[in-house]
């Protein structure tokens, strides 16, 4: 493991697996490297890539410096792009896509930017709870993890009542509450793109390096449509779908899609 020091003074945690040119995998919310897909990705990668893993800030190893905001999180993300010798692939998954693409927005050293499943809204196919990034904040500021999990996982994701229920007698529960106050950083990042509202043609128009948009043939509605709109307003980006997986893509299926893309 090792250390990179964010522009804030901030310590992210990192390391590597592989070689090759290097790919940095940016977690969505509440993953981090000891907990989530991106190990596991990156077995499936380092044959071809210099895989790179870190800890978001506020996340296992990394330190967390007040106050936050989403601009802190992108000289993380290119603190590791510089790490990585100053020139990086990134892909990112959920949260994580929205970080990908801010700071390819602004980081020419991002040569090429892969995202699945930016969760933003961007039509009438969905409609977030009015409030939801407030009462968010609200419990976390109060100290209230468990009530802002569950405010994520069943606002948010939109999980059943029944399988919140079930979740907080799981052994994972505990580590989740541990990094929930985390989740205010991942509604920073997406709550204003959630707002069932068409996207700028100009919100990422920094971006000039080739883009794929992904999306899963079995997520929802709202969630396929919102990679088709990512696409359609970036300079340089493809979309296409993985045929079989929802928003819990499994590392084996998406990694040669990832490969082929990053290596054309």
């Amino acid at each position: 493991m090792s250390f990179v020091t964010s522009r804030d003074g901030t310590r992210i945690a990192y390391e590597t697996l592989g070689s090759g040119p290097a790919l940095i995998l940016v977690d969505g919310a509440l993953c981090y490297r000891a907990s989530g897909p991106a190990r596991p990705l990156a077995e499936q990668l380092k044959d071809r890539f210099t895989v790179y893993i870190y800890d978001r800030r506020g996340r296992g190893e990394s330190g967390d410096t007040a106050p936050y905001s989403t601009e802190r999180e992108v000289e993380d993300l290119q603190a590791i792009v510089a790490a990585a010798g100053g020139n990086s692939l990134v892909y990112g998954i959920s949260s994580g896509g929205a970080l990908a693409l801010e700071t390819a927005n602004r980081t020419p050293g991002i040569t090429r930017v892969f995202v699945y499943e930016a969760p933003f809204i961007v039509d009438g196919s969905r409609t977030l709870a009015p409030g939801y990034a407030e009462k968010m904040q609200r419990l976390i500021q109060s100290g209230q993890n468990g009530a802002a999990l569950k405010h994520f996982m069943g606002t948010g994701v939109g999980l059943p009542g029944f399988m919140l229920f079930i979740m907080q007698f799981m052994p994972m529960w505990k580590n989740l509450k541990a990094i929930a106050p985390t989740l205010a950083y991942d509604t920073a990042l997406t709550a204003p793109l959630q707002q069932s509202q068409p996207l700028s043609k100009s919100r990422w128009s920094g971006i000039t390096a080739p883009a794929m948009i992904v999306g899963g043939t079995k997520s929802d509605n709202w969630m396929r449509n919102a990679q088709k709109a990512i696409a359609a307003v970036l300079p340089n980006a493809s979309h296409a779908e993985l045929e079989g997986q929802n928003h819990m893509v499994k590392p084996e299926a998406i990694a040669p899609m990832i490969t082929e893309f990053m290596t054309r």
